[in-house]
């Protein structure tokens, strides 16, 4: 596990950040609802929370005494994911102490670069967590400034590990290669894959579809059901 300078990111170390968000069309996806999510899981002794778009980050930071990942994704195909620097800079400007951005190597809709992310969001007092598919993709983000390295899109990009399980092995070679705090996210669905995550040297975890996310979850136990019959 990685020690970092800043006060912040030392309160993350060792702990579970909570990802309170719903895809759209989902009866979930009210601000409404996703800030009882985020107060359950504040209540639940997440140390973080992590959520999408301007109105929400808003909503739960008067709600909630955590510190708040905020991401804003729009469409969903290439980088959606705070795909552009306006995106970025009004998660900073929404509330959000820390801004997820896409820092994978495919071309942005802004034509920026992900320096131009950093740059941008710490202007704004705001900290800067790379969302990446590989291990190149991560030690560049580290490179370029990334505050935090996030495992989010592994799985979710050509050319990164086709999974059902949270890729470890990732994990694992960002906290080798990097001093920079490396966040494991993605298809985390238990306490022992999450406490396996640390000791790949994670710094914190990411669970979101595993807490917050009834709909999905009711969708495996039916499609578990329907196997066995």
């Amino acid at each position: 596990m990685t020690t970092s300078p800043s006060p912040l990111l030392d309160r993350l170390a060792g702990r579970l950040i909570v990802s309170c968000q719903a895809p759209p069309g989902d009866p979930m996806r009210t601000t409404e609802t996703l800030v009882r999510l985020a107060l359950s899981a504040e209540a639940g002794g997440a140390a973080a929370i992590r959520a999408n778009e301007p109105e929400v980050v808003r909503a739960i930071s008067r709600e909630v005494g955590l510190p708040l990942i905020g991401l804003w994704k729009d469409g969903d195909t290439g980088v959606y994911i705070t795909p552009t620097v306006h995106h970025a800079t009004a998660m900073a400007e929404a509330g959000a102490d820390i801004v997820a951005v896409d820092a994978t190597d495919r071309p942005r809709p802004d034509g920026s670069a992900f320096p131009d992310h950093v740059a941008a969001v710490h202007a704004r007092g705001a900290l800067v967590m790379a969302d990446v598919a590989t291990l190149e993709e991560g030690l560049a983000a580290a490179r370029d400034g990334a505050d935090l390295i996030s495992t989010t899109l592994s799985g979710y990009t050509p050319g990164s590990p086709q999974q059902k399980g949270p890729d470890l092995a990732l994990v694992a070679a960002l906290a080798a290669g990097t001093r920079t705090p490396v966040v494991a996210e993605g298809r985390i669905r238990t306490p022992v894959e999450a406490a396996q995550a640390l000791a790949a040297g994670a710094h914190s975890v990411v669970v979101g579809t595993a807490i917050t996310a009834p709909t999905a979850l009711t969708r495996q136990f039916v499609a578990g059901l329907a196997q066995s019959s």
